[in-house]
């Protein structure tokens, strides 16, 4: 994927967008680097777990060139600096001129938000 994510990001700089466009790249899920509960062979695939995964911005407001938290040695479980995803969902929010805390609607008579009551921008992401 690094050729066409490059072409995408260098043709936006080129044309004067990518201060305004926030990329995103994540996935559904983490995966480690190892298998499990299968034998070697062409079936045999790394393991998904929810603890962890990884995901990327470029553009938009977003401060390049850093990495903000780590895993385990397996990619299993956050070590350090760990961004909840409410966290994530208030820091996009945020990116896109938006105050999450201020998005909150009537749901089975509760007041529900996307990010929850926890959720706060993530300062270090912010460029």
């Amino acid at each position: 994927m690094d050729p066409p994510i490059g072409s995408l990001l260098a043709d936006l700089k080129q044309r004067g967008l990518l201060d305004s466009t926030l990329v995103v790249w994540g996935t559904e899920f983490g995966r480690t680097p190892i298998t499990q509960n299968a034998e070697p062979g062409p079936k045999a695939g790394r393991d998904h777990h929810r603890l962890a995964l990884g995901v990327w911005l470029a553009g938009g407001g977003v401060k390049g060139g850093q990495a903000v938290g780590s895993t385990d040695e397996f990619g299993w479980k956050p070590v350090e600096d760990p961004v909840h995803v409410h966290d994530f969902h208030a820091t996009l929010l945020h990116l896109f001129g938006l105050h999450h805390r201020q998005l909150t609607y009537r749901f089975r008579g509760l007041d529900v938000r996307l990010t929850d009551q926890s959720g706060t921008v993530v300062d270090k992401l912010i460029g």
